[in-house]
């Protein structure tokens, strides 16, 4: 059995988007399995700064002040001061116990994941949850994500193993980071089957409360920036008005485009907000017709959530989603950023119940089957026990901070 450190920016009671929840059900089924378990990550509002639960030690790092602002999207200065922060209480939680290796997720961890590399003498493992050339379709704006960029490739560079949640994910660290694909491993996401079961009570409330007396529900969660499609799914709902009259939609969720969705939606459309746990699960089991419209999409595991708890799912044919649902079998599919085809696909689900039922049984045994937890963790041991010895690495005699080589651009250096 492997002492594992897990480092991570977000951690409930503090969630972000799905790395979180991720990362914490990754670190409870490893610790059930065996495992001695260590996550680092960042301090919650009125989380305690140590604590065990669920067989995993968390050690919280509180934010060095004063806070550093975050404007127009740059996170670097952030990151940075985080990645001390982080650096250190890594540090101290290791006084006194021992690691066999580091697994750190995503780039916001990099800096802290290669000092401790160094500093334990470990083998480092990076899982890529998203990179952001995806995230913006292959464009990088500003100096900020083409550094942002940049520490990807560093990260995954010096990582021994590099794993990504889905065969698309691989090819897009191969193709865009010159990963050798030895080094890369996929090991999809897990879904909880359990966990997404809502209560019948609570279903009739989330019914209650947002469908109409009169028409189906349709419903989306997720972060609200542009690569998660919402604005298709708005663009959508008079075409599926048109059909079903009495037709409501809910987007749960946050981000920086919501002001913007929120002018793009008709009077059918209800945003709720931020909702986790009972709520959201509530929500997706009430729906007719869980939509996932994103136009870049890594694994897409809301829609194994939202099978979970029972419900059809639509998806966008892109990314890891395409891998996961079978068209017709466990789901339906349509092109992405295609309102048209997203409404014709939808309106199929909401207007045969009896295959919308099938569907739904089929997607919810294919995630108790094949993306249970117990099963991912067991296949994350494995790329564990693969790693190499430190200073075996297939890059061990390239320069350590081999970036891009953009003239102009900063270079990443550990901290601590």
């Amino acid at each position: 059995m492997s002492r594992i450190l897990l480092l991570s920016w977000e951690y409930p009671p503090l969630l972000v988007g799905g790395l979180g929840r991720h990362v914490h059900a990754l670190a409870g089924a490893l610790a059930a399995a065996g495992h001695e378990v260590t996550v680092v990550t960042r301090q919650a509002p009125g989380a305690p700064p140590v604590e065990h639960v669920e067989g995993v030690r968390v050690i919280r790092a509180a934010e060095d002040p004063p806070a550093v602002d975050v404007t127009g999207g740059n996170l670097l200065g952030w990151t940075l001061a985080f990645n001390h922060a982080l650096t250190r209480a890594a540090l101290r939680a290791a006084r006194g116990h021992r690691y066999d290796l580091v697994h750190a997720h995503d780039w916001l961890v990099a800096h802290t994941a290669v000092t401790l590399r160094d500093h334990l003498d470990v083998p480092l493992v990076a899982t890529i949850h998203a990179t952001e050339s995806g995230r913006h379709q292959g464009w990088l704006p500003a100096a900020h994500n083409r550094t942002i960029d940049d520490v990807e490739r560093w990260l995954c560079a010096e990582a021994d193993r590099v794993i990504v949640c889905s065969e698309y994910m691989r090819a897009e660290v191969i193709r865009l980071f010159g990963v050798p694909a030895e080094r890369t491993e996929v090991v999809h996401n897990g879904v909880d089957a359990l966990r997404w079961r809502a209560r019948p009570r609570a279903v009739a409330a989330a019914r209650e409360r947002y469908a109409g007396s009169d028409g189906p529900l349709v419903s989306l969660a997720g972060r609200l920036v542009y690569e998660k499609g919402v604005q298709h799914l708005l663009a959508a709902e008079p075409l599926l008005r048109e059909r079903f009259p009495g037709l409501r939609m809910v987007i749960a969720g946050d981000g920086p485009y919501r002001a913007e969705l929120e002018r793009l939606a008709g009077p059918a459309v209800t945003f709720a907000g931020f909702l986790t746990g009972h709520d959201l699960t509530a929500l997706m089991a009430a729906s007719d017709c869980y939509v996932v419209p994103s136009i870049y999409e890594p694994f897409g595991m809301v829609a194994l959530e939202a099978a979970a708890a029972g419900t059809p799912v639509a998806v966008a044919a892109t990314g890891g989603l395409a891998e996961i649902v079978e068209d017709r079998v466990t789901g339906v599919k349509f092109p992405p950023g295609d309102p048209e085809a997203l409404a014709g696909a939808v309106a199929g689900v909401l207007a045969d119940r009896d295959h919308a039922r099938a569907l739904a049984w089929r997607a919810r045994q294919r995630v108790v089957d094949d993306y249970n937890w117990p099963s991912i963790a067991a296949r994350t041991a494995a790329v564990y026990d693969s790693t190499r010895p430190p200073g075996s690495s297939l890059l061990a005699n390239e320069p350590k901070f081999l970036l891009s080589g953009r003239p102009g651009m900063p270079m990443a250096v550990p901290v601590g």
